[in-house]
């Protein structure tokens, strides 16, 4: 399916703040960028790099004031995600060099901390594909989505004992259960079709046969027409602002839409309780990285 997507931010900086944005999509596994367009008011030098996990980032530096970055793309993606039950466990030596450090714990996923959760959830079933799926089930059923209950500091831990979050801290409990039963598992950041509510969104993967597998546990049944824009350890590696000085962010819109239609899917922030809390945005001013 072809989806147009993309989200506005508005800002207002209390001075010169370099920013660093992870906003655009590569194409690949599962999506071709089609087209996309960049607007950023008032207009600045943009300088570009590729991250270590391959993320498109883009550094600025804004402006005293009011400042807004637009981007749009249209991205032509996969109507299904792979599924495999009963595809089985990599053992550790047998996994590529750049897969291998995707089984260490990381700053919001605390691997070493949940492993007699992990053993209780999976008790009983076949290393691999299954016991992640059977940690994406657990997850979806056992925690409650509700946004205002975590913030920027939330991590895995704390979710497995509140057993309330967003995208995010599903995400980051799915990837720390997954570890500490030596499954590489990642972050992934971007947009969902026909996400109920609208907003970035955050799933993880599991490295399975091989092979990386999605999963997101906001999800009742597995949903394609994804759009992927970041991966990496935990979020404070896809963060889609990182703020190096005072500013704040005043308005955000999101929208999915099948190509062509109108951004009748947009969310404003008003609606929701903050960037940072939904997949996140990295504040050097506020939080340490």
């Amino acid at each position: 399916m072809q989806l147009d997507a993309g989200c506005e931010l508005s800002f207002d900086a209390q001075g010169p703040t370099p920013l660093l944005l992870m906003l655009r999509p590569r194409s690949g596994a599962g999506q071709w960028v089609v087209r996309e367009e960049y607007q950023i008011n008032p207009s600045v030098i943009v300088t570009e790099f590729t991250d270590l996990y391959g993320n498109l980032c883009q550094r600025l530096v804004a402006p005293e004031g009011p400042f807004s970055i637009r981007f749009m793309a249209t991205v032509q993606t996969a109507d299904t995600i792979d599924v495999a039950p009963g595809a089985p466990y990599t053992p550790v030596e047998q996994l590529p060099d750049d897969v291998l450090h995707f089984t260490l714990p990381s700053r919001y996923c605390q691997a070493d901390q949940l492993g007699q959760l992990a053993a209780d959830i999976t008790a009983g079933v076949e290393p691999g594909y299954d016991q992640a799926e059977a940690i994406r089930r657990w997850i979806h059923e056992n925690v409650t989505y509700q946004y205002g209950t975590s913030n920027a500091s939330t991590s895995a831990v704390d979710t497995a004992a509140s057993r309330v979050g967003v995208c995010r801290d599903f995400t980051h409990l799915g990837i720390s259960l997954c570890r500490s039963l030596n499954i590489p598992a990642r972050m992934v950041v971007g947009y969902l079709y026909q996400l109920d509510p609208m907003d970035l969104h955050a799933w993880f993967e599991a490295f399975v046969d091989g092979r990386w597998y999605t999963f997101d546990a906001t999800q009742e049944k597995p949903r394609g027409n994804r759009i992927t824009v970041a991966y990496g350890r935990d979020a404070a590696d896809v963060a889609f602002t990182t703020q190096f000085g005072p500013m704040s962010l005043e308005n955000m819109h999101v929208w999915v839409n099948a190509a062509g239609t109108d951004n009748g899917d947009e969310k404003n922030t008003d609606e929701v309780t903050t960037f940072s809390a939904s997949v996140g945005s990295n504040n050097q001013t506020d939080s340490e990285l």
